[in-house]
């Protein structure tokens, strides 16, 4: 009988053209892919929870791959840990019922955003994994935006046009954002039902311009009511960017996680 196995994924997206896999990039998609077709002697399809763009990172990317019986969940997980690039680690491999499915079953994502405005922020031991910002920025402003953001809206204002069907109603349900202090950084946490392309960064580079004095805060209450992102700023840079958490309902696992 073939098993179903959700892996629990860290990576290090800075050497990566994405999560999914392409012909001419390497992707985390494509390098896990790669190792199981290895172990397993025929291709494994390799399902993410959801695609992260390049340089993105993830402390717990969610995937669902099908497998042989002869895989129990601990041997998968030493076994691919054993060939997986470095960049990539699998954290844990959970036995799932036969109607999981990595992207569809997902009830809730959770990202993170580090940001650092102090000098220090450019040393190369934080600059890649942080957003070194050069202006003093109003923490009551970022709180004010991530307090808007709670419930449903529609979030055209705040994703790449022509990413999701033009039948998608865009809405997403944030059930939590929250301005964490991380002295030095601060790190912006928000997790909601779903997220649309370039979301997380479109919020986060806006927050930023409104809380640095560079834009009023209507504009961000304006924009959670936009039907176009003509107005938004620019996204904030990939490379501080977490995928932290992917949350399933606790009828899918079969063991204990």
């Amino acid at each position: 009988m073939p098993r179903s196995v959700q892996l629990v994924l860290q990576y290090d997206g800075t050497g990566y053209s994405g999560w999914q896999r392409q012909p001419d990039a390497r992707t985390v998609q494509g390098e896990l892919e790669k190792v199981l077709e290895r172990l397993c002697n025929r291709p494994v399809p390799v399902l993410g929870a959801g695609r992260t763009d390049a340089g993105v990172h993830a402390r717990g990317q969610a995937a669902g791959v099908i497998v042989d019986d002869r895989w129990t969940p601990s041997d998968l997980k030493r076994a691919m840990n054993a060939l997986a690039p470095s960049d990539v680690w699998i954290a844990d491999a959970v036995e799932m019922g036969p109607e999981f499915h990595a992207r569809y079953s997902a009830i809730s994502r959770q990202y993170s955003y580090m940001v650092s405005s102090d000098p220090d922020a450019q040393s190369p031991f934080r600059n890649r994994y942080e957003l070194a910002y050069d202006r003093p920025l109003d923490s009551n402003k970022l709180d004010e935006c991530a307090s808007a953001l709670m419930g449903d809206h529609c979030f055209r204002g705040f994703a790449v046009q022509g990413t999701a069907p033009e039948s998608d109603n865009h809405r997403c349900t944030v059930l939590h954002a929250q301005w964490r202090p991380n002295s030095p950084s601060l790190t912006f946490e928000v997790r909601a039902n779903r997220f649309l392309h370039h979301m997380v960064r479109f919020l986060v580079g806006t927050m930023l311009e409104i809380a640095s004095g560079k834009r009023p805060t209507e504009d961000f209450l304006r924009l959670l009511n936009a039907d176009n992102n003509s107005d938004v700023s620019a996204p904030a840079p990939a490379h501080a960017l977490f995928l932290e958490k992917v949350e399933y309902p606790a009828e899918l696992y079969l063991t204990t996680t």
